[in-house]
């Protein structure tokens, strides 16, 4: 990984963490001339009742097998949750020497079959975040939601997707500590390596998102979107394990205003009309209007044969 977590992963996260607990947070005086974002290694040491030393070597890497309690310790005065703290404790256990070589994704037939009858966008996305098939409503919801497309490149680089999302900054936020989560100790990964190479080398936000070490379970949530031709969807989202892929829906309230459009969507996209409002307000300078994604839409929404 294009980071120094990938030799100490532990004292990476231990530092990351750090800066971003402040004295106040710790309930100790701010004092002056600070010259760290956060508490100091010192105070860590001193809150979590470990020495100070010990405390050195384990962010510099000197000691790799800290005890649960020295680090349920550490994740109280880091103050992390639940998901940070299995986090914490999984950088320090030993990595087996032998892995077991990963099967390649494959969307399963019956997915394929569920992804035809389901009226609402849905995709098939892989461990790490390209889109293994999708139904003509995702791609009509965003063509950034075809089969080839990978979401984290789409997030990050792609001035649609910026337009697309409501709250784009936090969502980023979320989406990279998925990404810290779903990459775990498969830190060697090529794929995972070209990725997060790639998005460090061409996004500054990324840059700093992934300095800060977060992690976050990969759930569903809501998320607000503007699409060009129908305008704000509100729309839940859930993910759903299948073998080893996940099955993504994307769906409305039932009745409701975004349920209404969501419905209109369907009907202009099965005429190809969607595809041309979505062109026209490219070509006229809308949203989104920078990479042409919804123009290279036209062909991809139109079902099977309608040509």
């Amino acid at each position: 990984m294009k980071d120094e977590d990938s030799g100490n992963r532990l004292g990476s996260y231990l530092r990351a963490r750090r800066a971003l607990v402040t004295p106040e947070r710790a309930g100790l005086p701010p004092g002056g001339n600070r010259r760290v974002p956060g508490l100091r290694r010192e105070e860590v040491a001193l809150l979590a009742g470990i020495s100070p030393d010990y405390y050195l070597r384990l962010e510099r890497g000197r000691d790799r097998n800290p005890s649960p309690q020295v680090l349920t310790s550490l994740a109280r005065v880091l103050q992390l949750d639940d998901v940070e703290q299995t986090y914490l404790l999984g950088l320090a256990a030993p990595r087996p020497r032998a892995r077991r070589r990963r099967r390649a994704e494959h969307v399963p037939a019956r997915v394929r079959q569920l992804l035809a009858h389901l009226q609402v966008p849905a995709f098939v996305e892989g461990r790490t975040f390209d889109v293994l098939d999708s139904n003509p409503m995702a791609v009509a919801l965003s063509p950034r939601l075809r089969a080839g497309q990978n979401r984290l490149l789409s997030f990050f680089l792609d001035p649609e997707e910026q337009a697309f999302q409501q709250d784009w900054d936090e969502a980023a936020a979320g989406f990279v500590a998925a990404l810290r989560t779903t990459i775990g100790d498969d830190t060697d990964n090529p794929r995972f390596v070209e990725l997060v190479g790639e998005l460090a080398l061409n996004s500054q936000r990324f840059r700093t998102l992934w300095a800060r070490h977060d992690v976050r379970d990969l759930t569903g949530g809501t998320t607000t979107v503007h699409h060009p031709v129908v305008g704000e969807l509100r729309l839940h989202r859930d993910k759903l394990p299948i073998e080893d892929v996940l099955l993504v829906v994307y769906y409305p309230d039932k009745d409701s205003d975004s349920d209404e459009k969501l419905h209109l969507l369907a009907a202009l996209s099965s005429t190809g009309t969607a595809s041309e409002g979505s062109c026209n307000v490219a070509k006229s300078g809308g949203p989104g209007s920078t990479s042409g994604g919804w123009s290279s839409c036209c062909q991809g929404t139109r079902r099977p044969g309608s040509e």
